[in-house]
């Protein structure tokens, strides 16, 4: 627009400056000429209209005018205006109006015996300033009607070279951060071939290392597990001797330490193993979460039998997209919570349906309950909340919301159904 602006300027000044330069030369000339034809006799002008050279000019084409150092007029056409000029000035142009014009003229000043005298001359010819506004105007006007043109043609010509970027963009923005498959180079426009090359390598070196990290969790879990389990054994087997009675309490001391050791060793993996960095590439497969619910409840029914814990279930079918083992971890730590803070003779119900659409599970207990204004600390790691029973580890509320997140699900802590005890509920898409 600047250039075009500037364009039609230039062409404007082209066209009406040779128009005044040879206006102003014909005003001088005509001065010159009239100064000739001036004569002085007896402290008179008069003006010689004789037809010697040089001639004076034609009226059609230049008026003229001339006055005393008072504006007074001696000779000429009476209706030019007077100009008023300093005493430093002997010559001046101005724009004059004449007969409901504006014409360009020329004031000279002379000194001659009968004193000082002013000739104004103005030029009647047609002023090339009107054609040049007129061209100026053409041509700013076609300008934009160019510069409109070109900014659709560049307009078009950006959509429909961005098709192929805009389409790479859709397909990264639709996908869920563990989906690391190699993006398809072929289908993308060579100038950012380069970039797409360097993405699948960073999505091979991620994938690689989340195997990398999801083997040393599995080899880590084995060597810890076998061998806490072995020790398990054997003192088991050693309290059992009439041999170890004298030393009884410290063995029975030394294995609720490896109880202890192993129920953290096993959520120190779970926690790992619910790691988003750990499950960038997880597989999600079809869970039915009441046959989950099933399983997880029988593992942990001798418990509730011993701890005198009415544990029940009440699933409708539902089904999720998710990792089963991940799944289960989730709902083994909430079942596991609830038990530890419930007392004897309280409930634990575990259930599975749909609200708003959305499939849930959830945990309700009859134990102390959670303060409002604990809720959100007990999702940290290691945080137990103030006179908590037992000795565990606070990992487990941190394990379920890792595991939730993953699969873009919302965790949920809340009262009891009648306002005693917690209720913990994981909504997922």
């Amino acid at each position: 627009m600047l250039l075009a602006l500037c364009s039609g300027l230039v062409h404007y000044f082209n066209n009406v400056a040779p128009g005044v330069i040879s206006s102003d030369r014909r005003l001088k000339d005509a001065t010159n000429a009239l100064m000739a034809h001036v004569r002085f006799s007896e402290h008179k002008l008069s003006l010689d209209t004789t037809d010697t050279p040089p001639r004076l000019p034609s009226p059609d084409s230049v008026r003229y005018a001339l006055r005393d150092s008072q504006g007074r007029l001696i000779l000429g056409d009476p209706q030019l205006p007077a100009v008023s000029m300093s005493g430093e000035t002997s010559q001046l142009i101005a724009m004059t109006q004449l007969n409901h014009r504006n014409v360009r003229s020329l004031t000279t000043r002379f000194d001659t015996p009968s004193g000082i005298i002013l000739i104004t001359v103005a030029d009647m010819r047609p002023a090339a300033e009107p054609a040049a506004r007129y061209g100026l105007v053409s041509t700013l006007l076609w300008d934009f009607v160019q510069l409109d043109i070109t900014l659709v043609l560049v307009w078009v010509g950006i959509q429909v070279g961005l098709r192929p970027v805009k389409r790479l963009r859709q397909e990264i923005a639709a996908r869920s951060p563990q989906d690391l498959r190699p993006i398809d180079e072929t289908s993308v426009p060579r100038e950012i071939a380069p970039a797409v090359v360097t993405l699948n390598r960073l999505f091979t070196t991620l994938r690689a290392s989340v195997h990398s990290q999801q083997l040393f969790i599995s080899n880590t879990a084995h060597q810890l597990r076998t061998p806490i389990t072995g020790m398990q054994a054997q003192l088991d087997l050693l309290i059992a001797e009439p041999a170890a009675q004298p030393v009884k309490h410290r063995l029975l001391t030394l294995q609720e330490g490896i109880h202890q050791l192993a129920h953290a060793s096993n959520q120190l993996l779970t926690l790992a193993r619910a790691d988003p960095a750990a499950n960038i590439a997880v597989r999600k497969l079809p869970v039915d979460l009441g046959a989950i619910i099933g399983e997880v409840v029988a593992r942990f029914f001798d418990r509730a039998l011993q701890a005198n814990i009415d544990l029940g279930i009440d699933v409708e079918p539902v089904s999720i997209k998710a990792d089963p083992s991940l799944i289960d971890d989730l709902l083994s730590n909430l079942v596991d919570n609830a038990l530890k803070y419930t007392p004897a003779g309280g409930s634990v119900t575990v259930s599975a349906a749909r609200r708003d659409g959305r499939p849930y599970l959830a945990v309700e207990d009859t134990g102390r309950g959670i303060p409002a204004e604990e809720r959100q600390r007990v999702r940290q790691r290691f945080y137990r909340m103030p006179n908590s029973p037992g000795h565990g580890s606070g990992l487990g509320l941190a394990i379920v919301d890792e595991i939730a997140r993953i699969h873009e699900a919302s965790v949920d802590i809340g009262p009891g159904a009648h306002g005693n005890g917690t209720t913990v509920s994981v909504s997922f898409p």
